[in-house]
């Protein structure tokens, strides 16, 4: 199971360009977006328990709206993009949670798995969008297990 680690931190902390200020069991970013006046507060909170279990839980804080991804598995820097994307699988299933060091973020929920390898082309725009915005994901995803078929 994915935990992040001091370095993860430091990792996003560059990306963003703004230091995490560690408050008790989280780790918290406070993005203000000089050029968009958009401001954003984004909160790690590693291996906590979350139920009856333990995971890795991600929260973001805006004017508009306060998002959440529960049992975080793993991110994905784009540098290029200077957004970063944390990714949580369920049952083959994704949900996508994208912060951007301008301050803005977006959710994709409840993806089929299976539209971010295959052709976009032939999706609708509506869901060609998720599938590429989580296709940065694909080579952080646990291998899929092959279905076993009888003789």
């Amino acid at each position: 199971m994915f935990s992040f680690k001091k370095n993860d931190i430091n990792k996003l902390s560059t990306l963003l360009g703004t230091q995490a200020k560690h408050k008790g069991n989280n780790y918290r970013f406070e993005l203000n977006a000089n050029k968009t006046s958009h401001k954003l507060s984004l909160e790690i909170y590693p291996g906590i328990i979350i139920g009856k279990r333990r995971g890795n839980l991600i929260s973001v804080y805006t004017g508009n709206a306060n998002l959440q991804l529960h049992f975080c598995s793993g991110y994905v820097i784009s540098p290029m993009l200077k957004e970063v994307t944390f990714i949580g699988e369920a049952d083959g299933k994704l949900t996508g949670l994208i912060v951007e060091k301008e301050g803005g973020c977006s959710l994709y929920a409840n993806v089929d798995r299976e539209i971010l390898s295959g052709d976009f082309t032939r999706l609708g725009p509506e869901v060609m969008l998720s599938g590429i915005a989580l296709s940065l994901t694909e080579s952080i995803l646990p291998e899929k297990k092959k279905k076993r078929t009888g003789r």
